[in-house]
């Protein structure tokens, strides 16, 4: 007990011996022992005194009867010095001795004092409500003082105490030790409410004094207890409030709170960035809303029956227009909000309605009947393949019938064959809704169909049944098969060598044909041959072999695969036609035809035709070779006929004046042949000049029927003239003009029956001019149709004269040359229309313009 060692009872109070170490005091020990040095000097004189005194009388006596010299008056000095001194040193030692009594009851009072005050702190310390870990300043071990109640759930033991994550709850094991180091480095002290694992509260107390640092748990009263849950709880409530402060600034979702009035009091860093606001409190000072007013109203209106809003809305975020599933709280106190944004999520929505929708429609125009049922095996989609293939009717269908009743509906109207053991075998077939793996089934309806039956289980459930009608393909197998069949046969049965060769460059299939024409074994026309073996034999089999070209488009990478042709001819003589044909699956075939004698025939042909062409090209040379030469003489004998037929030549007689008529027309007729060749050689040769100019087309038509009037007369036939829809004018050579209107006009008249009428008629296009000339003759058949633009081909076909052929060959040339075009409408019976057509600006013009 603290009681029994006075002297180290202050350890555990202040004013201990071990509190006084600064220098301030010294201990009551130690001045004892310095008041006691000079008593203890003072008692040794004191001894020693007489000692010297009786030594000193002896001396004297022995040296009485001698002369007294200077040593003894120094020693008898000496002597009443020390005796002088002796009895100072006695008077100072009582009256020390006094005043060490007196402090000595001082101190044993006061002793009795701190001795009472360490028995009051100690009893403090030791009540059974508290405890203390005390830290001496040159001691870094803690000691402990006190004790808790069991009640509070602290160990006694020290180890265990002062572990104290282990009887204390996280969060105040946390803060104890927080606050504990900031008391040790800092001086900091605390004040906190723990609380233990078995739910009892603590008050925690941190102080450092000038040598000491203590902390004291407090074990509560019940006041103090509910006080200290309430301060927890509230520290709790503090703790969680901040948390989620910072979870609902953390979303990227829209969060806000409104007070009693509808006004925003907190909104978080998503909300604000939405209302572009800079800070939370500019947003909320100036009242941005998230929302629009139709939005809020229909949320106030909601609140006042019920305290939850939650529905899809919209509203525009930068610019954009987002949807939200806003949710809404409104309680006494206020309201609170958050905004989700499902743009996104209604984006993906739509697309996946989309998407069904487009799965339902591509399934309904899939030719496989498809019927989809759910786990509770209702029927909970069909295609129109489906409902085509059973023939049910559509209300059926959509009232979701189970795949069982489905199965005895089809039963009971005769759609699928009568099974022997029809409950077994429905049950089997159910069983796909209980398997893993698909499962096939063949059935042959009594209606002569094949169906191929698959039931794929889905991974959430149910089964997508796919009813396949397989009787078309079977019937296209064993047609196909019967076709390829056919097919050999022809093929081997050709005149025509087939080679085809896989991408390999192997040999797939041929015919005997192709080895008959080359010349080839038995062996190297054998499946899987290469194409450099047959190669290797063909080159030496051809004058210019081309099978370097067919290697190479057989095993070549070409990007673009071109069929070609051409010809080869063997050291036999004979003449081969082959073909290379890229087929769609990367194979190619090559062809290859006799063809020498259709080669013969067709050198031979070429060389008529270059004879013929040579014969027409003498003929026209010879033609405007002779047409120069017959100019000259013509125009003299037209000269001299009418100097003869001037009376200043003297008096003819009337068969000489006949005669010379003859004469005169003839060289005229003549003349006019020689004319047109001469043109035609000029356009032919392309040195032809057009005069362009305004052509008045009246004076045209009248100047062309001048020149035919007396041929119409002859033959009393009479010429019309529509130009009620002719332009005034025309663009044109007006010579070159009146030359195609008389030439017209006269084969008109050619072909025109007696007493008929020849019809010319004239009117603006949108893009020209166009005369036609009618005449109701006995028309053209197809074969003169083809040569009637021929030149030198004259052919009477009803005519009443055979020209030189050149007519409407001078028409077609400068229509033609005016940029125009010529055609003819005719028919037996219909007569004969010749219909041309000038451009609104002629060729010459164009070219001279570009």
């Amino acid at each position: 007990m603290p009681g029994e060692n006075p002297l180290h009872a202050g350890k555990a109070v202040a004013g201990g011996h071990d509190d006084f170490r600064d220098g301030k005091r010294p201990s009551f020990r130690w001045r004892l022992r310095a008041g006691l040095m000079p008593c203890r000097l003072l008692a040794s004189s004191a001894l020693v005194l007489p000692l010297t005194s009786l030594s000193a009388g002896a001396q004297t006596a022995t040296r009485a009867a001698m002369p007294i010299g200077t040593s003894d008056v120094i020693q008898l000095a000496l002597s009443v010095g020390v005796m002088g001194a002796a009895l100072i040193s006695a008077i100072v030692l009582i009256r020390e001795r006094q005043r060490t009594a007196a402090e000595n009851a001082k101190l044993r009072a006061r002793i009795a004092d701190v001795n009472a005050a360490l028995q009051r702190s100690d009893a403090i310390l030791n009540l059974r409500d508290q405890r203390v870990i005390l830290w001496s300043g040159d001691n870094q071990k803690p000691e402990l003082v006190g004790s808790l109640p069991l009640e509070a759930g602290a160990p006694e033991d020290r180890a265990p105490f002062l572990a104290f994550g282990r009887w204390l709850a996280p969060r105040s094991a946390a803060a104890l030790e927080r606050g504990i180091a900031s008391l040790r480095e800092k001086g900091t002290p605390f004040d906190v409410v723990a609380e233990t694992h078995g739910g009892a509260t603590l008050e925690i107390q941190g102080r450092k004094g000038p040598s000491h640092t203590l902390v004291r748990f407090l074990s509560l009263s019940d006041i103090q207890r509910a006080h200290a849950r309430l301060k927890l709880e509230n520290e709790r409530l503090v703790g969680d409030h901040e948390t989620l402060i910072n979870l609902l600034n953390a979303l990227e979702m829209p969060v806000w709170l409104r007070d009693e009035n509808g006004r925003l009091k907190w909104i978080n860093r998503a909300y604000a960035a939405a209302v572009e606001a800079s800070a939370d409190e500019d947003a909320i000072r100036e009242g941005r809303e998230l929302l629009g007013d139709g939005a809020r109203a229909a949320i106030a209106d909601q609140h006042r029956t019920h305290p939850v809003f939650a529905q899809t809305m919209s509203t525009v975020i930068q610019g954009d227009r987002r949807q939200f599933t806003v949710t809404d709280y409104s309680g006494t106190k206020g309201s609170a909000g958050i905004a989700c944004d499902v743009s996104a999520v209604e984006t993906m929505r739509e697309e996946f309605e989309r998407t069904v929708r487009n799965h339902s429609d591509t399934l309904d125009h899939l030719n496989t009947a498809v019927a989809i049922f759910d786990t509770e095996q209702k029927l909970r989609f069909f295609n129109q393949a489906f409902q085509k293939l059973w023939s049910l009717d559509i209300p059926f269908l959509n009232s979701a019938p189970d795949n069982a009743l489905l199965l005895d509906r089809l039963r009971s109207e005769g759609k699928i064959a009568e099974q022997p053991e029809w409950r077994r075998w429905k049950e089997n077939l159910l069983g796909a809704y209980r398997a893993v793996e698909t499962q096939e089934h063949w059935w042959h309806l009594p209606d002569g169909k094949t169906i191929r039956v698959v039931a794929n289980p889905q991974p959430k459930g149910g089964v997508t049944w796919l009813f396949e009608n397989l009787t078309e393909k079977i019937d296209l197998e064993s047609r196909y098969q019967t076709a390829v069949r056919v097919q050999g046969e022809t093929l081997d049965n050709l005149a025509e060598g087939v080679a085809v060769f896989g991408p390999d460059g192997r040999l797939r299939l041929s015919n005997p044909a192709f080895a008959a024409l080359w010349g080839l074994e038995e062996s190297l026309v054998a499946p899987n041959v290469h194409v450099a073996s047959v190669r290797a034999v063909c080159d030496s089999r051809a004058k210019d072999s081309p099978w370097g070209g067919f290697v190479a488009a057989i095993t070549g990478f070409d990007e673009e695969r071109t069929n070609w042709h051409g010809l080869v001819e063997l050291n036999a003589g004979s003449v081969l036609r082959y073909a290379v044909i890229h087929l769609p699956n990367g194979q190619v075939m090559t062809t290859f035809v006799d063809v020498t004698d259709s080669v013969n025939v067709e050198r031979a042909l070429k060389e008529k035709n270059e004879a013929l062409l040579k014969s027409d090209q003498i003929k026209n040379e010879f033609v405007q070779h002779v047409s120069y030469e017959l100019r000259s003489p013509l125009t003299n004998i037209i000269g001299f006929t009418e100097l003869l037929s001037l009376p200043a030549t003297g008096p003819l007689s009337p068969r000489q004046r006949e005669y010379l008529e003859h004469i005169g027309s003839s060289s005229s007729v003549l003349l006019t042949i020689v004319n047109d060749i001469l043109d035609l050689a000029t356009v032919d040769a392309g040195i032809m000049q057009l005069d362009i100019t305004e052509v008045d087309v009246n004076n045209a038509i009248t100047a062309a029927a001048e020149l035919v009037s007396e041929r119409l007369q002859e033959h009393a036939i009479r010429l019309s003239v529509d130009a009620s829809a002719a332009p005034q004018t025309l663009k044109g050579d007006e010579v070159r003009v009146r030359q195609i209107l008389y030439n017209l006009l006269t084969n008109a008249a050619n072909y025109a029956p007696e007493g008929s009428t020849v019809r010319l008629t004239c009117r603006q296009l949108p893009d020209g001019v166009e005369f036609s000339v009618h005449d109701d003759g006995p028309g053209m058949p197809p074969d003169v149709l083809d040569l009637v633009f021929h030149r030198f081909e004259s052919r009477v076909n009803g005519g009443r004269r055979r020209g030189a052929g050149l007519g409407l060959s001078i028409v077609k040339s400068f229509v033609e040359l005016h940029g125009g075009e010529v055609r003819i409408e005719t028919g037996s019976g219909q007569g004969t229309t010749v219909v041309c057509i000038f451009p609104a600006t002629p060729a010459d013009m164009r070219n001279a313009a570009e």
